[in-house]
């Protein structure tokens, strides 16, 4: 039989929290962002879960192949731009948006030959400092874009670099709304911080909103509030068996450096999950899981191949007991059953985005859909 590991990919979970983003950004468009194959959970699986989305944002020519091969007609957007000038080509070929955010991209453009004009993002720093033009620049490069002859529409959109945090967007804004509020073109400004935090105010959420992590059921200000306090639902679950369990005495150790010492008689169930599976490698003792529907934790370090988990107090749980690493379970009901990827994230020292892109290809994924 395969090894007793899977993921799961729940697209009507998908369908929900896009309908949370619309909700909580009225009037906006959504570019549904699936970059890094969908944040881990394939682009191919989650296509027919987002056909609600205005368009589709990501990074690379491939992925804008592929969806335009799986049928998606509507707008994708390239969030980094052309690279170099020949990407242009499928970007007319494709019929592909794209940002704009350097001088180079300007150039490119201009020395480009197409039938069909161009829809163009252009992209301010308002204190993010990764991509954009500077304030003070911004104004030149629009003037420059609007008189090429390759370029049809300009949109204009910036990033958020503390939307999730207490400084929030009020100096960003400030710094948006001074440098374009004369010039024409549909705006975008959300990421998913922003949407579920400030987009009430439609001057945060203007025309356009790009939802990533939180599509996939993870809280983007996670721990300040968690995926339910958003009404979010786990989009990826999983789940792993234990094919093995240890009896401890007093003082006996668990795994490698044996991090662990039991100190009271215990009994440990080995999973079959490790870092080789995408489970982070740091988790500590103490990071949470379920057993069966019911919390638990890990005790000692993260295999390759497996962790340990304590049943102590665990009676029916044996070999073969289902262990959820983040996610739900699938072989409960229980209500309250079921571990946040923020929460197995944050006792890593990482964020849910890791978890999500670490998964790794030899675990088995099963797409859940309603008939």
């Amino acid at each position: 039989m395969p090894r007793p590991i899977q993921a799961t990919i729940d697209l009507q979970a998908l369908r929900h929290n896009l309908a949370q983003m619309k909700s909580a950004a009225p009037d906006a468009l959504v570019w549904a962002v699936v970059k890094a194959n969908a944040y881990g959970h394939g682009i191919e699986r989650v296509l027919q879960g987002l056909r609600a989305a205005d368009g589709l944002a990501l990074l690379d020519l491939a992925d804008a192949e592929r969806v335009r091969q799986l049928g998606w007609r509507g707008p994708i957007l390239l969030l980094e731009g052309a690279f170099e000038t020949r990407d242009l080509e499928w970007c007319s070929r494709l019929n592909l948006w794209h940002v704009v955010h350097c001088e180079a991209q300007i150039d490119m453009l201009a020395i480009h030959k197409t039938h069909q004009a161009h829809r163009v993002f252009l992209k301010m720093n308002t204190g993010m400092n990764r991509l954009g033009f500077t304030p003070q620049a911004f104004r030149a490069a629009w003037t420059r874009l609007n008189a090429l002859p390759q370029v049809d529409e300009i949109s204009l959109m910036s990033h958020f670099s503390d939307a999730d945090g207490d400084k929030g967007i009020s100096a960003a804004m400030a710094i948006f709304q001074e440098f374009t509020h004369d010039l024409s073109g549909e705006r975008s400004l959300c990421n998913s911080a922003a949407v579920l935090r400030h987009a009430k105010d439609a001057k945060v959420r203007v025309d356009w909103v790009r939802p990533g992590i939180a599509l996939y059921g993870s809280s983007p200000d996670y721990p300040a509030h968690s995926p339910a306090h958003w009404a979010l639902k786990p989009v990826m679950s999983l789940n792993a068996a234990i094919i093995a369990v240890q009896h401890l005495q007093v003082g006996d150790t668990v795994g490698y450096g044996s991090a662990f010492v039991a100190d009271r008689p215990m009994r440990i169930g080995v999973v079959a999950c490790g870092y080789a599976d995408g489970y982070p490698r740091h988790a500590p003792t103490g990071t949470p899981v379920c057993v069966d529907g019911v919390r638990s934790r890990t005790v000692g370090r993260v295999s390759m191949d497996m962790i340990t988990v304590d049943i102590t107090d665990l009676p029916h749980a044996d070999r073969g007991s289902e262990v959820t690493l983040w996610g739900l379970p699938t072989k409960t009901s229980i209500p309250s059953a079921g571990v946040s990827i923020d929460e197995v994230a944050s006792a890593a020292g990482t964020v849910g985005y890791e978890l999500m892109c670490a998964l790794a290809a030899r675990v088995p994924v099963t797409v859940l859909d309603s008939p």
